[in-house]
């Protein structure tokens, strides 16, 4: 479990850096990296389902220490 954690949190960042590059220099960082269409959107897929992730784990332990 803390491997999925982990992997989703490195997702989450490099997806919010990604954003940044693109909203401050019209630069996408994974679409440079990964220019074959198919796995860019495979990998836009799984950022998103990280941030996901990381909303339900907040709630869940937002939830838990009520």
């Amino acid at each position: 479990m803390k491997k999925i954690k982990a992997t989703a949190a490195v997702l989450v960042i490099i997806g919010a850096i990604n954003w940044g590059l693109i909203g401050l220099f019209d630069f996408d960082l994974i679409d440079f990296f990964l220019s074959p269409i198919l796995i860019d959107r495979v990998f836009d897929v799984l950022i998103g389902a990280a941030g996901v992730y990381q909303i339900v784990s907040w709630v869940r332990a937002r939830n838990l220490s009520k």
